[in-house]
């Protein structure tokens, strides 16, 4: 086998590539971003939970058991969506430390 053929296969099957802090211009300014509209999203759940606990009050007081099936529901997934929009750090990082332990 040739020294280029050798090379491109060791290549395929570990390109030695890591995450680098600091390799790009402009990643402070992304990493602000990204907080800033994770913030906006937690704030838009936090109105979607208030909207749907009222959905789910009005529907239960009025007797409209699909109104109060929708505000659980919705109720539910501002929840949901809280619990992801919080954990989003730890879950990249877990399921990037898990990567690297592919061989």
């Amino acid at each position: 086998m040739s020294i280029l053929a050798e090379a491109i296969t060791h290549l395929a099957y570990d390109p030695g590539v890591t995450p680098a802090e600091g390799g790009l211009p402009g990643l402070a300014v992304l990493k602000k971003v990204v907080s800033s509209i994770n913030l906006f999203a937690i704030i838009a759940t936090v109105g979607a939970l208030a909207v749907a606990g009222v959905v789910w009050a009005w529907g239960h007081h009025t007797g409209s058991h699909g109104a109060e099936a929708k505000g659980k529901q919705g109720v539910l997934a501002a929840g949901g969506v809280a619990l992801l929009l919080g954990a989003a750090n730890g879950l990249v990082s877990f399921f990037s430390t898990l990567g690297t332990q592919v061989k």
